[in-house]
C-alpha cells in the first residue's frame, strides 16, 4: 500500500489475498502486544518497571533467581531481557517454555531478537487483563479500528 498525503494511491496483494482476507499478525503482533501493554500500564494493570515475576511468579525462566528478578516487560518490550535467543534443542527462539528460556547474560546489557522470551508478555497481558491476548487486544484496539487478524 502506497499512501500520498493521506490517500491510497495504490493498493496491491499477493498469493491469493485481497484486502477482505484476515492475514496472520506474525511479527506484526509485536507491536500489538507493545501497543497492549502500553494500554495495560495507562490503565493501571501493570507497570512495565516491576519484575515479571511480580505477574508470573517465581521460575517462568530456568534462570537462577536472583537474574529472573532483574527482567521487567521493559526488558521483554526491548528485546534485552538477557535470555537466551539461541538455545539447544529442542528448543528454538521461538520457545517460551521455562526450560527453553535460559540465562545467558545480565539483563538490559544486550540485544536480541527473541519471541519466546517476548510472549512472555501476552501471558502477562492475559493475567492482568482477565482476559485472552486476543480479547484484551481485540477490546483495546481491533474492534475499535476495524483492524482483523489472528495469532
Amino acid at each position: 500500500m502506497i499512501l500520498v498525503n493521506g490517500r491510497i494511491v495504490m493498493e496491491e496483494y499477493f498469493d491469493g489475498h485481497n484486502k477482505d482476507a484476515t492475514w496472520q499478525w506474525n511479527s506484526a503482533g509485536k507491536t500489538l502486544v507493545s501497543a497492549t501493554t502500553g494500554i495495560a500500564q495507562q490503565e493501571g494493570l501493570l507497570n512495565i518497571n516491576t519484575k515479571v515475576s511480580d505477574y508470573l511468579g517465581n521460575g517462568w525462566t530456568s534462570e537462577p533467581l536472583d537474574k529472573e528478578k532483574l527482567i521487567t516487560p521493559r526488558h521483554l518490550l526491548t528485546m534485552t531481557s538477557g535470555l537466551d535467543d539461541t538455545p539447544p534443542a529442542p528448543c528454538d527462539n521461538e520457545s517460551s517454555t521455562p526450560g527453553c528460556l535460559l540465562y545467558r547474560t545480565t539483563t538490559g546489557t544486550r540485544w536480541a531478537y527473541h519471541t519466546g522470551a517476548y510472549r512472555q508478555l501476552q501471558t502477562v497481558l492475559a493475567r492482568v487483563s482477565g482476559l485472552t491476548l486476543t480479547q484484551y487486544t481485540n477490546q483495546k484496539i481491533a474492534t475499535r479500528i476495524g483492524m482483523q487478524g489472528l495469532w
